[in-house]
């Protein structure tokens, strides 16, 4: 066997390997495709199949003479195509050579067709020009310089040259002959008055839309400066009518000559020119520069009135040209923003919409804005100079006007109310933000914005922190104030009215009242000042001084409550309580303290009834105040019996139910506390109470009383335990027992302490709290 036989063996055996299938699969094949070839059988074997085919070499060699003439047959299938092919590309060839034919012929009767049009086109157009035929040259010439567009690839071509050739001489000679034209009806000088309305003008006017731009810029320039020639000699710099106080002669001279042209000239320019627009727009070109040359040579004698008068008549005309014109000669536009939405409250904010009520159509923008108005920018420092002026004015006429009608009374709709002059402050703020933006958006708002900061700043120290009721001490300019209140048995402090109660609350709100609008109008600012210069403008620094008035106002109240509640406290520590025998009714100094929150507290709530958040506040400054304070009175009251440390636990208890009542203590309407508040007021006297237990413990034995304060009270501090000791009054030796057996029985602080005597606790005293609070209000005010 050859090896070509070997590898077909193996070659089948490999396949019947791949190919063979598993009976089930196989039964499956038959059933879904029943057949009765032998190549599909199961048991096919190739070599059987096809010896049974060719049993003899004879029979193979028969099969390859087949196949021989089976090949012939298909090559003369083949040639024979090939034959109708080429026959059929004979056929068609003649077809193409015409079709070739036709369409160089189309083309060429097409270009001869131009050719004739466009040189009789240039005959007419030569003629017609000489003839000044302006109408029919206007429609002609488009013609021609559209045929004349085909001819762009046969220029090699001498003939078709000189015709183009032609074609711009005819467009040049139009182009001076129309400009001769316009300059005989129109001179720019001389005495010859400016001719009529002229339908050969007019039909000059759309041959030149078809020449070269430039003639028709031409035009309009020529026309537009003739028509304002009258304009500069009228009012030259010399002129009296020339200066501010007469500005409406301008704009009423402009007028009359827009409606003269309108009459006259209307219908000889195409409208696309819209040479009624050119005019107004050069004039106020014009304008322009011969103000601010004229500004600038009498400077001295521009006063605000006269500034403003001028301004205010010359944006009126840009107004009028807005609505007249639609500023398409203009290179760009000025886009003003619209006013965001505004609180009713705020002069800022009074066009503010709800959601649900219909909106105002936005103004649309004033193209012509600035177009002449802008020349009395580098003026307007004599307005920003004036404002100056007026707002000084305005804040003395507040604090006159609040030293004539004094504090609000009591009891009236005055009282905790913001102060009218802050509103009316904010008012003629807005005016002057708003007309100083019509003026100019550049530097003069950022000098205004200067202005502004200035007179809140005044405002804060004359109107309001200025008329803050003094406490026996202050200092630091009504911005920085403390109280020192002496201590006398027996004798009740000064405290504060309830008029200046109201007062104190009315000029926080006042401040508070100043903060929000000042953010606002800072906002506003922004808004209205050029992109560029949003940044310069920052109010941050006059916000703060609000704040602070804000929190000196807080403190105020606070200091008064807390020092009226002061010969209370002294009578407490100053009473025998080791005498004590029985325990009674709440004591008379809680009474005494219980009836100044009474007397103050409403007042207060009441008039701050707009500030609900900064009652809050003064709540809890005044209880983190008052408890640390009753705590280390407490540690005053030595010794103390048994019954006495009864009758001080009971005080506290009194002491505790009125500070959680305090926010509502009076009110017809009962509100629960803040919890931030609840917790301040249980965490602090619930450590009085602690206080007071330890002290009636029994402090034998001493390991049992020891272990008893630190569970108690947490506090590792032996200048603490010292006061308990004393308030026990408990012997020297006694008490240095002790203090050697708390020293010993303290926790071991954890690795890294500092090794201090305090045990290190997850949440601070009321005293540490109070001390911190304290330290950040004075390093606030120092930053300040």
């Amino acid at each position: 066997m050859s090896i070509m036989e070997e590898e077909e063996l193996e070659f089948s055996d490999d396949l019947e390997a791949i190919l063979h299938l598993s009976p089930e699969v196989q039964l499956a094949i038959e059933q879904v495709f029943p057949s009765q070839d032998p190549l599909d059988r199961a048991d096919f074997n190739a070599v059987e199949y096809i010896n049974t085919l060719f049993p003899t070499e004879q029979a193979l060699e028969e099969a390859q003479k087949a196949i021989q003439q089976l090949f012939g047959k298909i090559k003369d299938i083949k040639d024979k195509a090939e034959k109708s092919e080429q026959m059929v590309k004979e056929i068609t060839r003649d077809i193409k050579q015409l079709d070739h034919a036709k369409r160089h012929l189309t083309t060429s009767i097409t270009t001869l067709n131009h050719l004739h049009m466009l040189a009789g086109g240039v005959d007419s157009l030569e003629a017609m020009t000489r003839r000044r035929q302006y109408g029919e040259v206007a429609n002609l010439l488009q013609g021609v310089v559209n045929v004349l567009e085909h001819f762009q690839k046969y220029m090699g071509i001498p003939q078709i040259r000189q015709l183009s050739e032609r074609v711009k001489a005819a467009q040049s000679e139009l182009g001076a002959q129309i400009l001769a034209d316009f300059e005989e009806s129109f001179p720019s000088q001389g005495s010859k008055k400016p001719g009529g309305p002229s339908n050969v003008l007019r039909d000059a006017c759309l041959v030149a839309n078809v020449l070269d731009p430039r003639i028709k810029q031409e035009i309009i320039k020529k026309f537009i400066r003739q028509h304002l020639s009258e304009y500069l000699v009228l009012f030259q710099e010399n002129q009296d009518v020339a200066w501010l106080d007469k500005i409406d002669r301008r704009y009423a001279w402009i007028k009359r000559q827009l409606v003269d042209y309108e009459e006259k000239y209307g219908r000889m320019f195409p409208g696309e020119w819209f040479m009624t627009e050119r005019i107004a727009v050069e004039f106020c070109h014009i304008t322009r520069t011969e103000l601010a040359k004229l500004m600038r040579t009498r400077a001295r004698e521009i006063e605000v009135k006269l500034l403003l008068f001028a301004i205010q008549r010359t944006t009126n005309f840009e107004g009028l040209l807005a609505k007249r014109f639609s500023g398409c000669t203009l290179n760009d536009g000025v886009t003003k923003k619209a006013d965001s939405p505004l609180d009713s409250t705020n002069p800022f904010f009074e066009d503010e919409q709800g959601e649900d009520s219909p909106k105002k159509p936005k103004a649309p923008d004033n193209p012509f804005h600035g177009i002449v108005s802008k020349c009395f920018e580098p003026h307007l420092y004599v307005y920003i100079e004036s404002q100056d002026k007026n707002l000084g004015e305005l804040i003395d006429r507040f604090v006159a006007d609040f030293r004539a009608q004094g504090p609000p009374k009591a009891g009236s709709e005055e009282g905790g109310a913001v102060l009218p002059s802050c509103a009316d402050l904010f008012v003629y703020y807005k005016k002057c933000m708003v007309q100083c933006s019509q003026l100019s958006t550049g530097e003069p708002m950022i000098a205004l914005t200067t202005i502004f900061q200035k007179y809140l700043r005044e405002y804060a120290w004359k109107i309001l922190s200025g008329n803050l009721p003094k406490t026996t001490s202050s200092s630091g300019g009504g911005l920085t104030i403390s109280s020192l209140l002496k201590e006398k048995e027996g004798s009740e402090v000064a405290k504060f009215t309830v008029e200046e109660l109201c007062l104190v609350c009315s000029i926080l709100s006042t401040a508070e009242y100043c903060l929000a609008t000042t953010q606002q109008l800072e906002e506003k600012l922004k808004e209205k000042v050029d992109k560029t210069l949003a940044e310069r403008i920052n109010l941050t620094g006059e916000m703060d001084t609000f704040s602070t008035v804000i929190s000196n106002s807080i403190q105020l109240l606070v200091q008064d409550l807390d020092s009226a509640c002061d010969p209370a406290l002294t009578a407490m520590s100053k009473m025998p309580w080791q005498s004590v025998e029985h325990v009674g009714d709440q004591s008379p100094y809680v009474t005494s303290i219980i009836m100044h929150i009474k007397q103050n507290v409403p007042v207060i709530r009441d008039n701050l009834a707009s500030t609900r958040k900064y009652f809050t506040q003064f709540c809890i400054k005044f209880t983190n105040s008052f408890i640390p304070k009753f705590i280390n009175h407490l540690f005053r009251c030595k010794p103390i019996s048994m019954v006495g440390a009864e009758q001080l636990l009971l005080d506290t208890h009194s002491l505790k139910t009125v500070l959680l009542d305090l926010p509502s203590i009076g009110s017809q309407v009962v509100r629960k506390a803040p919890a931030s508040y609840t917790k301040i007021v249980v965490k602090g006297m619930t450590r009085a109470e602690m206080i007071l237990k330890v002290v009636m413990a029994p402090h034998e034995p001493p390991v049992v009383f020891v272990d008893n304060y630190i569970k108690l009270l947490a506090d590792g501090n032996p200048e603490t335990f010292q006061k308990i000791l004393d308030m026990k009054a408990l012997k020297r030796s006694e008490q240095s027992s002790m203090l050697e057996l708390f020293r010993q029985r303290l926790p071991t602080p954890p690795s890294g302490a500092d090794g201090g005597s305090s045990l290190s606790f997850s949440t601070p005293t009321p005293e540490q709290e109070s001390s911190r609070i304290r330290k950040l209000e004075k390093l606030i005010k120092k930053r300040l």
